[in-house]
């Protein structure tokens, strides 16, 4: 599902390009990229993004591809345009985001807490990775988290955080 452009106010034309390419898990592809765009326009950021949604199969291959690890994980990541002040050359391809719901939904009672907020916060980490943030380091770890948190905040609970949300598994 191809979601249409819209202006992120700050000049630049923004398009999230969501797919659901899985039947393991029902995702609302619309409110998903609407997070997404919501995040890019919060962060200054115009382009497009791609957003898309697979089954273990499909991220197993992918993490194994381009991480190295032959196993499903939950998020992968793949930024394209490095230097995105230089609009005039054409469209800023900002890069990819890969969620698998299937992982998502068995983390999220030792991790987010519920689906809806592990898919949120799968979604805003994975936009933040597109945009160059990392948490590789503490202080980047700590930068990164405040990042999703304002985010998920902002933009998915419109509230503050509730109780029983976590960033970090629960180890064990």
């Amino acid at each position: 599902m191809a979601d249409p452009s819209s202006s992120t106010g700050i000049g630049v034309p923004c398009q999230v390009v969501v797919a659901d390419e899985q039947t393991d898990v029902d995702v609302d592809t619309g409110r998903w990229g609407d997070l997404a765009r919501a995040v890019l326009h919060s962060e200054g950021r115009g382009g497009e993004l791609t957003l898309t949604f697979v089954d273990r199969d499909e991220i197993a291959a992918l993490n194994a591809e381009h991480m190295g690890e032959p196993r499903p994980t939950d998020v992968l990541s793949f930024p394209l345009d490095d230097d995105p002040a230089d609009v005039q050359a054409g469209p800023v391809l900002l890069g990819d985001v890969v969620i698998c719901p299937a992982v998502a939904a068995d983390a999220a009672p030792g991790h987010a807490g519920c689906l809806d907020d592990e898919l949120a916060l799968l979604t805003v980490h994975g936009v933040l990775h597109v945009l160059g943030h990392d948490h590789a380091h503490p202080g980047e770890r700590a930068e990164m988290r405040a990042r999703e948190l304002r985010h998920l905040v902002d933009h998915h609970w419109r509230a503050s955080v509730p109780a029983g949300f976590r960033q970090d598994p629960v180890d064990g």
